[in-house]
């Protein structure tokens, strides 16, 4: 998220550490088993209906001036237990994913100790950066800051916890910000998504009986109305 949302972004992050010890676990059917029908949440995330595209109101989308965008990754100062293979694995997936709206992303690896292209969207580890949130966007600076130090605390409290999970996540949530979508959606399901805004209102689902399915609603990667908003903004 970006800085100015740094606020309502706090109560996202308290509710993925929350929930942590009991985040969902997706396994796939049997072999010979008739596959089970999408859930509502499946359903969400793969189709946008008419009037779904609502946001908290809490910043303005605007188009973003290239339709090409290059992602630089450092792995300086990563925790040890992601390695550099993997979370690249984890951003150039949120970058294929966002693709889909019609722009196109590119993902580089810069060796460590070295400092990115100047034309890059830095990704890079830092606490400072990060400002006590897993990551944020700082749009102005071409920077993605990942926080280490509350990885660390998730890792501490339940290690069992699909870390790159949550990491996908962030990496999807912001790369969004860069793409224009500055606004948060009010889709609980949506990437661009926080729960709940501090006010006492909270985010929307299509059958509130769906809210505790899965323990992390949000989805990881861009839902269908995230690619929807993104292609009209870009277009």
């Amino acid at each position: 998220m970006t800085a100015s949302a740094a606020a309502a972004a706090r109560v996202a992050a308290a509710l993925v550490l929350a929930s942590s010890a009991a985040l969902a676990q997706f396994v796939p059917p049997d072999t010979g088993k008739t596959p089970a029908a999408p859930s509502v949440r499946d359903q969400e995330i793969a189709e946008c209906r008419p009037g779904e595209l609502q946001t908290w109101g809490d910043g303005r989308d605007r188009p973003i001036a290239a339709r090409t965008l290059r992602f630089a990754y450092r792995h300086d100062n990563a925790p040890p237990w992601f390695s550099e293979a993997q979370v690249m694995a984890l951003v150039t997936r949120s970058a294929q994913a966002w693709s889909a709206c019609g722009l196109k992303l590119a993902v580089i690896a810069v060796p460590r100790g070295q400092a990115p292209p100047e034309d890059a969207i830095q990704i890079l580890w830092s606490d400072v950066g990060s400002r006590g949130q897993f990551a944020l966007a700082n749009v102005g600076a071409r920077s993605l800051s990942i926080g280490p130090a509350l990885f660390a605390l998730l890792r501490e409290r339940n290690p069992r916890h699909p870390a790159a999970q949550t990491l996908q996540m962030v990496l999807s949530h912001e790369m969004g910000h860069f793409l224009g979508l500055m606004a948060h959606s009010k889709r609980c399901v949506d990437t661009m998504s926080y729960y709940d805004n501090g006010k006492g209102e909270r985010c929307t689902l299509r059958d509130p009986k769906a809210w505790g399915s899965v323990v992390e609603y949000r989805s990881a990667l861009p839902t269908a109305c995230d690619i929807e908003r993104c292609r009209a903004l870009n277009r």
